[in-house]
């Protein structure tokens, strides 16, 4: 069975099209909020993709400018371990400014356009 990992705050209305249409939702966390199950516990075949909007896996301030790149590997790695594609909800008109304060996140780090999601979700499934 398909099933969609998603953070808090992912579009309702998508999450519940998906499930009246039998793809699985599971709440994801991201060890601040106790949404749901924590992301980096994933196992492989657990979810198809992951979907939430930037902000939900940007650290605070003073930890982004240097620990980033290991925040960001604390927090999505197992997704990059067991080939997770990860929707990243962000407007285009920042597409290349998230890039840029990204930098290079691997191949399964996606940004997408919130017009785009559900699209890009289905490809994966």
């Amino acid at each position: 069975m398909a099933r969609v990992g998603y953070f808090e705050g992912t579009d309702p209305l998508l999450l519940t099209t998906l499930a009246a249409e039998g793809i699985e939702t599971v709440p994801l966390g991201n060890t601040r909020d106790n949404h749901g199950k924590y992301v980096n516990h994933l196992t492989k075949g657990e979810v198809n993709v992951v979907v939430g909007w930037l902000h939900k896996i940007m650290p605070a301030e003073e930890e982004r400018t240097s620990l980033l790149p290991i925040m960001l590997e604390n927090l999505l790695g197992v997704c990059k371990v067991h080939n997770i594609p990860v929707l990243l909800t962000v407007p285009a008109n920042l597409h290349d400014k998230v890039k840029k304060l990204l930098g290079d996140v691997g191949p399964n780090i996606h940004i997408v356009a919130p017009e785009k999601l559900e699209a890009t979700i289905r490809k994966y499934l």
